[in-house]
């Protein structure tokens, strides 16, 4: 359950570290996010010398997040942190060339398959 505020770690090299959701984007009362959702974040710490500067508005899509989902199987999936991928602007693509961590297939299914093919593990 990711809303406005809420740290995240950006798991891809373009650049960022660390981001605040500031936006959940859907309709104009959705309030959190889950897996596959598109959000707004600035970021909050960046590496230097990289495609990304703090304090950039960028859109990211949640991969990883700790409030545990439910799959249609009935198990239930939870991860250690709440993640974002950086996407290219009105893209599905990704902004960075790697992307760390495990990704869950729920992803694929969403039309994100860019991210699932560049991810190490898929859950």
């Amino acid at each position: 359950m990711i809303q406005p505020r809420s740290i995240v770690k950006i798991t891809d090299n373009c650049g960022g570290k660390v981001g605040r959701i500031f936006k959940v984007l859907g309709s104009s009362k959705k309030r959190y996010a889950e897996i596959g959702d598109l959000v707004v974040l600035s970021v909050q710490v960046a590496e230097p010398r990289k495609g990304v500067k703090k304090k950039d508005v960028l859109q990211a899509v949640v991969v990883r997040q700790r409030k545990p989902f439910h799959r249609k199987d009935g198990t239930l999936v939870r991860f250690d942190d709440n993640a974002v991928v950086v996407l290219e602007k009105d893209k599905k693509d990704p902004k960075g060339g790697r992307v760390f961590g495990p990704i869950p297939r729920e992803l694929s299914e969403l039309g994100y398959q860019k991210i699932v093919s560049l991810a190490p593990e898929v859950v």
